[in-house]
């Protein structure tokens, strides 16, 4: 992945799950594996292949992502991959971008 974020770019704070935390993370699709949108080992790699997939290094992008995938993306939304093509996808639509 080309973007870098590191915990301190991120607006919200987010709980660190050491368990998993050397468990294989996202990386691109197929992903069937579940998200946990409040774990800062899963909320990373996903938050950057979404700024990569638009090649976007704007913080305040990266903040209003952090909103989506944790507050307003509807809860049936589990896999990674289904959050991965939900974030393009608003994000497309925040940038003027179309997706069929």
């Amino acid at each position: 992945m080309g973007i870098q974020i590191k915990p301190s770019d991120l607006y919200f704070r987010y709980r660190r799950n050491k368990v998993e935390r050397y468990d294989p993370k996202f990386t691109g699709k197929p992903d069937p594996r579940p998200y946990d949108r409040d774990d800062l080992y899963d909320v990373i790699p996903m938050l950057a292949a979404v700024m990569d997939h638009y090649n976007c290094h704007d913080a305040d992008v990266l903040h209003r992502l952090e909103e989506l995938a944790g507050d307003e993306m509807p809860r049936f939304i589990k896999t990674r991959e289904e959050v991965f093509d939900f974030l393009v996808a608003v994000l497309g639509e925040m940038l003027g971008e179309r997706h069929a």
